[in-house]
């Protein structure tokens, strides 16, 4: 019930006001039934639009741990993610991206919508980078259809590293549902798991019209934080670190 106060009362309506999102693609949206929405992510804030822009709710995985922490905060912290549409990643699994797995498959046999980040992490400059074949394996492992989703204008409204931005108008695209069937039963073949996934982000990339990196948006973030440490340590006089040159030089060669 959180969910849809926090979506019709005390949240929505605010944000619809303020920044008055748009949506195109809304009937390619089932009214029922599972589906994998499959979206990029610019901002934190990526979250809040695209499910305001459904008439269904839309549930995400989060952390174990902001829903078992102690003390009066967790159990804010508890019932603000669950109640905002996320539940907890499933800690039996191995490790982490097999407990995602898990409670993500739990949720799209309940005949719910489930979203999904396949970059793993927010875009630090913008540019689309590539997908991990975890949604490629949830879409075969469920059967449910996955919808590429596009969200833009939410990196203006909250830019990496910054709480807020300024006020524009995002909008939110949803592409024609994929149907990977005709792989039921090779969710162990990672070739196929990698073309499915990449399949999902050349959709992404054509409805957000962001630039596409193959490379993991983790290992771009971290080239780029080592980039400017260099360049702050040249401006003091110092010299690049030389680790860095090194791990260059394997990764070039």
């Amino acid at each position: 019930m959180l969910y849809w106060f926090l979506k019709r009362i005390a949240l929505g309506p605010l944000l619809r006001v303020v920044f008055r999102p748009e949506v195109s693609g809304l009937e390619n949206v089932p009214s029922e039934g599972p589906a994998i929405l499959a979206s990029n992510h610019l901002s934190y804030a990526d979250w809040l639009f695209m499910p305001l822009t459904l008439p269904r709710r839309v549930t995400f995985v989060a952390k174990a741990e902001y829903f078992n922490s102690p003390g009066i905060k967790g159990w804010f912290q508890k019932q603000f993610f669950s109640g905002s549409g996320q539940v907890p990643i499933d800690r039996s699994g191995a490790n982490a991206a097999e407990g995602a797995l898990k409670s993500a498959k739990r949720i799209l046999a309940q005949g719910d919508l489930f979203g999904i980040y396949p970059e793993g992490t927010r875009s630090h400059d913008g540019r689309l980078y590539r997908g991990k074949t975890g949604v490629a394996r949830l879409a075969l492992e469920s059967g449910a259809p996955v919808i590429p989703v596009a969200v833009v204008g939410t990196d203006v409204v909250a830019p990496p590293g910054k709480k807020f931005g300024t006020i524009t108008r995002p909008l939110v695209r949803f592409g024609k549902p994929l149907d990977f069937s005709r792989y039921e039963g090779m969710e162990n073949d990672r070739y196929i798991l990698r073309s499915i996934t990449d399949e999902i982000m050349y959709e992404i990339m054509r409805l957000s019209g962001q630039e596409y990196v193959d490379m993991y948006a983790a290992r771009a973030k971290e080239e780029s934080r080592k980039a400017s440490d260099d360049t702050r340590r040249l401006e003091r006089g110092g010299a690049p670190d030389s680790s860095v040159d090194q791990d260059r030089s394997k990764k070039a060669s």
